[in-house]
């Protein structure tokens, strides 16, 4: 793939895999809002994206998540050479893992309880935990300090979407035990009156504001790694060496 250096050490950064990333993260919303056009039995306000699977075009769900481990391994390969402390490197390790269970989800959907979990924990666990590390680490070097304000906010509003997750499930459970109901086995078709249902929107603000901070740390990477921006890097760095001397 190609590389260009910005002469910090010898960290590359591939641009190619750059726009890899953002493509992936593209086609991922492209598919996600087919779903909702092919399947609208499923109401985004409180069926998770996972049920699609259930639906008539599984394997749109299934590219959809291809396409998202895609995007997050092709943004970790493009700022591995950017991250080089412990810390730095856990939270790149992560951001893998992340993928990984992104990747996992579009070959094990929800009817595989065991392996679905375990997608779900690397890629809604992981990613939130390795946007916080990298941005922060990121954001105090001086090419990336233009951008910390974005890669800051971008990384906080992933893991608020998870709290915002964890609220909606436990006020729509909350909710359907006070109707004094038996919970059911399988999600119903519609809700009882009384429920509270926000968790599909929550579920797709994850999704989305993972998607987001992919494409901020990408975005930013391509405008660090232009030809333009390099050979500004190093004149600089020669003319401090000057200076020095």
């Amino acid at each position: 793939m190609k590389t260009l250096g910005l002469e910090n050490g010898g960290a590359t950064i591939s641009i190619r895999a750059a726009r890899l990333a953002i493509g992936g993260t593209v086609a991922g919303l492209g598919f996600l809002g087919a779903l909702h056009a092919l399947s609208p039995e499923f109401d985004p306000a409180w069926r998770m994206v996972s049920e699609y699977a259930n639906g008539r075009y599984p394997w749109v769900l299934s590219l959809m998540f291809a396409c998202w481990g895609i995007s997050t391994w092709a943004l970790a390969y493009t700022i591995r050479g950017q991250l080089r402390s412990i810390s730095a490197r856990i939270g790149l390790g992560l951001l893998v893992l992340a993928g990984l269970g992104e990747a996992m989800a579009a070959v094990f959907d929800l009817n595989n309880i065991t392996m679905h979990n375990v997608a779900g924990v690397f890629g809604m666990g992981c990613l939130p935990i390795a946007a916080m590390i990298i941005s922060i680490k990121l954001g105090r070097t001086s090419e990336w300090s233009g951008a910390r304000r974005s890669l800051l906010v971008s990384a906080d509003l992933a893991w608020i979407s998870v709290l915002l997750l964890v609220a909606s499930f436990a006020l729509m459970v909350g909710t359907f035990m006070a109707t004094g109901l038996p919970t059911p086995t399988q999600a119903p078709k519609v809700l009882p009156a009384g429920v509270i249902g926000l968790v599909g929107y929550a579920n797709r603000l994850l999704v989305l504001s993972y998607y987001l901070w992919v494409i901020v740390v990408a975005r930013e990477a391509i405008k660090l790694g232009s030809p333009k921006t390099v050979r500004r890097v190093v004149q600089q760095g020669s003319l401090t060496r000057a200076n020095e001397v």
